[in-house]
């Protein structure tokens, strides 16, 4: 069973370098999304996994903040949203070769963590997107977290959606791990679950609203992995 997994995601790890090879390729001969939707639904029909959409997707939504366990989530969002969406993420995958210029064509966001003018350049190239009409599309946890707890979240996200008053949405994956898992070399097709949660305006006057944030995705996970048969 073991062995099979490991072909599984071979397999499907194959699909995602053709899909990223598919974005170089056609990204200057189609209109933005398109190049980045195309090859998201290229790996999602390739590898046979579907969604289950808890909730609606609100259209007035200025940035998402994502739950993350999986190289998939990226995949699953550009296949459930028709927007545009410009993905925040350390700058250190943007100088990886192939890769990096995947996530720099379509004009991503890279932050420096450990960088002082980082969250400048985050605000500035915030705001470009904004005025382009994309969403700002952020996993808050930093990276991808384990054993089903959310890490906490970094402030980058509070500082850009304060600054700018944004609609911000959070959005619940659930168990993405449990079908791609990089670090077990694990692969299963299957059916995963998006939780749309309420949106709201970012109020910067209550300092706490991204930990509390933290604290009801990690509610709203916890309550459907207990009510729900199929994520055991």
């Amino acid at each position: 069973m073991k062995i099979f997994a490991h072909l599984s995601w071979l397999y499907a790890t194959t699909i995602i370098f053709i899909s990223l090879t598919l974005v170089i390729l056609t990204y200057w001969l189609l209109p933005r999304p398109y190049a980045r939707k195309i090859s998201a639904w290229f790996v999602r029909l390739s590898i046979f996994f579907s969604t289950d959409i808890q909730g609606v997707e609100d259209p007035a939504a200025q940035m998402y903040l994502i739950n993350h366990q999986s190289d998939l989530d990226i995949g699953i969002m550009e296949t459930i949203s028709k927007k545009d969406l410009s993905w925040v993420a350390k700058k250190e995958l943007f100088d990886v070769p192939f890769f990096g210029l995947v996530m720099s064509m379509p004009e991503d966001i890279p932050i420096e963590r450990q960088s002082k003018t980082s969250l400048l350049k985050l605000l500035k190239n915030s705001k470009d997107r904004l005025n382009k009409g994309r969403v700002i599309t952020m996993f808050p946890e930093g990276t991808r977290s384990r054993n089903f707890k959310m890490l906490p979240f970094k402030n980058g996200a509070k500082v850009v959606a304060d600054k700018y008053q944004l609609k911000v949405q959070p959005i619940v994956l659930m168990q993405t791990a449990k079908y791609y898992d990089i670090k077990r070399f694990y692969y299963k097709p299957g059916r995963i679950k998006v939780i749309f949660m309420d949106s709201f305006i970012a109020d910067k006057s209550d300092e706490k609203w991204l930990s509390n944030l933290r604290i009801k995705m990690q509610k709203v996970y916890d309550d459907e992995l207990s009510n729900n048969l199929s994520h055991r």
